[in-house]
């Protein structure tokens, strides 16, 4: 006997991974999770005559000889599957688009990092010419709308898109697809999003503005992770981490959202044995306090080491600057010169203004050349931390509409990130 499973909280790329594995490899048994997102347990129950699933508990264990793991790559987010574990006689095939290296040995599949599972078995299905129904092609698009954000997560890449544009020729349904991933929102939601925006408190944690809200629930509520994104962008922060603690099964199910490329949900949540992607995701863990829960978060982030590209990896240094005593005239030479468009003004090394191009405009006379530059200059500097993000920087600059970033480290201006660094960086032109 074959089959194949997924992951706890099956979302709708591990149900449409599932049932594109049924698709290669026929025969094969899809066996859900007892624990199922709302929104994919109401997908299969209007298509339960199409795609047939069974429970861990439906499946005699003993006979199964092949397993494929998709959309997960760690034993402990599986159901019901302990009794494989430890049978050296089962030839296992994973097939998961999360980067990390999980405990669970394959023989065959594919891991490699995408948008969603799906787009890896849409390239297999593709390969092998599988015929896909509409009723499928809208389950798959489901699942990789849903782990890509649309198309939108710094997760996608391009063969996603292709993929999403292969299911909509074989005609998958738009309208389906945004009925299934609209997100519910009702009166036990609002309840929980209330009291966590009561005791709401904002810290700055390696420079990211963070949130942890821990809340009891009596009884089960549905629709968690909206929420928690609701509640991020209510508070305006980088994270956002909903510690929701059951005192009568003693766990907490754990969810986070990011907008910040730095804070990896995904990889904070996977060891706490759950998993997710950069933007989002979510774990259940046994037998610990909230209070220990928002101090592992935090210790985590405290202790990630930041892999993406920083502030100081890209600005200009040493700093080319002028004081405030300097003449326009003087100015005009270095900017002219030096092939810049703008020059911090320092005053006993500290940073006082900007002077740009741009405030030669102010300029009506040519006595005024003779000025200093402290009576055009622009006062209201907004500054960067080397340990920021380009993202950040880029948000700031077209916020603020400016063309130019002092990087200021201990009240002292170390560098200078221009419009054109940013640039060179969102468009993959730094040097190897």
């Amino acid at each position: 006997m074959e089959i194949v499973t997924t992951h706890r909280h099956t979302d709708f790329d591990a149900l449409a991974s599932t049932m594109a594995a049924t698709l290669l490899f026929p025969g094969a048994h899809a066996v859900l999770p007892k624990a199922i997102n709302p929104n994919v347990r109401a997908f299969l129950s209007i298509h339960k005559d199409v795609f047939s699933v069974f429970k861990p508990g439906e499946v005699d264990m003993a006979r199964v000889r092949r397993l494929i793991v998709v959309d997960a790559n760690r034993w402990e987010r599986l159901d019901g599957l302990g009794a494989l574990q430890s049978r050296s006689d089962i030839e296992i095939h994973l097939w998961d688009h999360h980067p990390e290296i999980g405990d669970i040995p394959a023989q065959g599949g594919c891991q490699e990092e995408t948008g969603a599972t799906i787009t890896l078995l849409l390239r297999r299905l593709k390969e092998q010419r599988k015929i896909i129904t509409p009723i499928q092609a809208t389950l798959f698009l489901c699942g990789l709308y849903e782990d890509t954000g649309g198309l939108t997560f710094p997760s996608t890449r391009a063969e996603d898109a292709y993929a999403a544009g292969y299911l909509l020729e074989r005609k998958a349904d738009l309208g389906v697809v945004e009925k299934f991933l609209r997100p519910a929102y009702g009166a036990r939601q609002k309840e929980v999003l209330f009291r966590m925006l009561q005791t709401a408190q904002r810290r700055k944690i390696k420079g990211h503005r963070v949130s942890i809200s821990s809340i009891d629930l009596h009884g089960h509520v549905d629709s968690l992770a909206v929420v928690v994104r609701m509640y991020r962008e209510i508070l305006n922060v980088d994270a956002a981490f909903g510690v929701f603690h059951d005192r009568e099964h003693r766990r907490c199910m754990l969810i986070g959202r990011s907008s910040s490329e730095d804070i990896d949900i995904g990889q904070l949540m996977s060891r706490m044995g759950g998993g997710g992607h950069p933007g989002a995701g979510s774990a259940l863990i046994k037998g610990v306090n909230p209070e220990a829960v928002a101090n592992l978060i935090v210790e985590m982030i405290e202790g990630a080491q930041r892999s993406s590209v920083q502030i100081s990896d890209l600005m200009s240094f040493p700093v080319v600057s002028v004081t405030p005593e300097t003449s326009m005239q003087e100015v005009a030479h270095f900017l002219r010169t030096k092939g810049i468009t703008g020059l911090p003004v320092i005053s006993a090394g500290k940073l006082v203004g900007m002077i740009s191009r741009r405030d030669f405009r102010k300029i009506s006379k040519d006595s005024q050349m003779s000025a200093p530059v402290k009576a055009f200059m622009a006062t209201d500097v907004q500054t960067i931390d080397p340990g920021r993000s380009p993202t950040e920087a880029a948000r700031l600059m077209v916020k603020h509409d400016i063309g130019r970033l002092p990087v200021v480290e201990n009240g002292r201006i170390i560098g200078i990130l221009t419009r054109s660094d940013t640039m060179l960086y969102f468009y993959d032109l730094l040097p190897d």
